[in-house]
């Protein structure tokens, strides 16, 4: 089976991701990721990245395209101009695939007036905008930010624009099906939902209500072209999220989880 996925991050050498990868059994590098992308029919992957990060970065592999992220001063005004002249020359690039938001993270919502000219650089690029939706990773960020709901009203705003959920909005599973089944224009991608080194099986059990819910509510929506697996690499194993992927979304539909949307929506 060809895999994409779909949400990535991508800093070989940092400490903060060495951690993470050690606790899913991984290693931080980029010998050893291409090794696991070998060996689990991986031929594509997006980075969510920072406009920042990408500048002076080494190439990454060709596998591998990246969403370009707002960085969390770009809507200051001492930093709103360059910001913006930074998101246009990545999107000018083939190997970036779209915009990231880190909602959350940073303080903003999502209809605040800083974030329309990068929607609308979004639209006039033809590429995608995802954006951080669901619990955050550290106790300082904001979750009223990063609710599903925050989502729709730009995504009615900008009707031309794609919008990816990142996380399916994980854990407000049943406003992100609301989100995404009502808005054209709203995917979501699955990852982030597994975090360290599991036993598959002894999580299914344990965690059976979660699994059915998060069965139920993309059953919802009825249209499983708005879903794309993806890992949140470091933060789990790829290996026990192929096999939890494959568990929740019916087999008929693998192919377009798997590969067909991403590669779609991000123009792979």
């Amino acid at each position: 089976m060809k895999i994409i996925d779909s949400h990535i991050h991508y800093l070989p050498g940092a400490e903060h991701f060495d951690r993470l990868a050690k606790q899913a059994g991984h290693e931080n590098t980029e010998s050893h990721l291409m090794e696991v992308f070998a060996a689990e029919g991986i031929e594509y992957a997006v980075v969510m990245s920072n406009i920042s990060r990408e500048q002076g970065r080494e190439p990454m592999p060709s596998c591998m395209r990246y969403c370009a992220g707002i960085d969390r001063g770009a809507l200051t005004p001492e930093k709103a101009e360059s910001s913006l002249e930074a998101a246009e020359a990545h999107l000018g690039l083939e190997a970036c695939v779209g915009l990231k938001i880190y909602a959350g993270y940073t303080r903003y919502d999502l209809t605040d007036p800083g974030y329309m000219p990068y929607y609308a650089l979004a639209e006039k690029h033809k590429k995608p905008v995802a954006v951080h939706m669901g619990v955050t990773a550290h106790a300082n960020a904001l979750l009223k930010y990063s609710h599903p709901m925050q989502l729709d009203e730009v995504a009615v705003t900008f009707p031309n624009v794609q919008f990816v959920m990142c996380h399916f909005g994980n854990p407000w599973l049943m406003d992100a099906a609301a989100v995404v089944e009502k808005n054209h224009n709203v995917a979501a991608d699955l990852s982030g939902l597994l975090v360290g080194k599991i036993d598959l099986a002894d999580y299914l059990e344990k965690q059976k209500g979660y699994v059915e819910q998060l069965k139920t509510w993309i059953a919802y929506v009825e249209n499983y072209e708005k879903f794309m697996y993806g890992t949140d690499w470091p933060l789990s194993g790829m290996g026990e999220y192929i096999r939890l992927t494959a568990h929740i979304i019916p087999e008929q539909y693998h192919e377009l989880v798997f590969y067909e949307n991403a590669r779609r929506i991000y123009g792979i």
